[in-house]
């Protein structure tokens, strides 16, 4: 994998009560004070991964992989397969704070079922 190919989407949970009539307002103001280009790519909206596969990778991110390969294995004994390339780390430690192999990162994968009907009970 070459990280410096690698795309993604920075993105910071929102309290229930923030609406994106309340984050558009809060763009309007910044950018009558203080300009951004960047401003206007700020985005609002919900997420929904649907069937996932998780695991608590604790260490340095370029060890993800095995982290990755233990997420297959486990798909694979279940009967499901991932959905594609795309994944989402969820960071639980600062970066700037943390050592590298104290790090704790949630590794999300969708995925869906091998064959149709697999996963009912």
């Amino acid at each position: 994998m070459e990280k410096d190919k690698l795309e993604y989407t920075l993105m910071i949970r929102q309290p229930d009560f923030i609406s994106g009539e309340l984050v558009r307002q809060a763009q309007e103001q910044v950018q009558s004070k203080k300009p951004n280009p960047l401003l206007g790519e700020i985005t609002f909206g919900a997420m929904q991964d649907g069937l996932c596969v998780e695991i608590l990778h604790i260490g340095s991110y370029d060890d993800e992989p095995a982290s990755f390969a233990k997420m297959a294995q486990f798909a694979a004994a279940h009967g499901l397969r991932r959905t594609g390339d795309y994944h989402r780390e969820i960071y639980l430690s600062n970066a700037n704070r943390v050592e590298p192999c104290r790090r704790k990162t949630i590794l999300r994968c969708p995925v869906e079922p091998v064959s149709p009907g697999s996963m009912e009970k």
